[in-house]
């Protein structure tokens, strides 16, 4: 039996990764593993259009790669924690690439999270926000 992931559709700011995204995102989750290894890194670094052109990742998570939208590439099927191996080639924390997700910056983000994390109120529905 499938579960019911149209249930956390209503829920702002709410990516699930299923098997459909896992699917979509696989040649880019790939890309991402490739960067466990120093040359692959270095390639893509010196030329980062050329190495991703060597994957058979779709022109919008390409995009996504090169303006480095996290959340473009969450939505084309990408997994946070092979995410991560991009951010990580370009020296950055978890903390700084998440903030980018966010409308806040580095150090707003990080205070809201030590605050406790963001207040749900007009977050548990978009249709308490006035949202379709």
């Amino acid at each position: 039996m499938k579960p019911d992931f149209e249930q956390f559709k209503d829920i702002p700011g709410t990516t699930i990764f299923t098997i459909e995204k896992a699917r979509e995102g696989f040649h880019l989750n790939q890309f991402c593993m490739s960067l466990r290894k120093a040359p692959n890194r270095e390639k893509f670094l010196a030329d980062e259009r050329a190495y991703l052109d060597e994957w058979d990742m779709t022109e919008d998570q390409k995009q996504a790669v090169l303006t480095r939208d996290f959340q473009k590439m969450l939505d084309n099927g990408g997994n946070v924690y092979f995410l991560a191996k991009i951010f990580a080639t370009e020296g950055l924390s978890y903390v700084q690439a998440v903030s980018t997700m966010t409308d806040m910056n580095v150090e707003q983000y990080q205070a809201m999270m030590l605050a406790g994390g963001r207040n749900i109120e007009g977050w548990r529905s978009k249709k308490e926000r006035g949202e379709a």
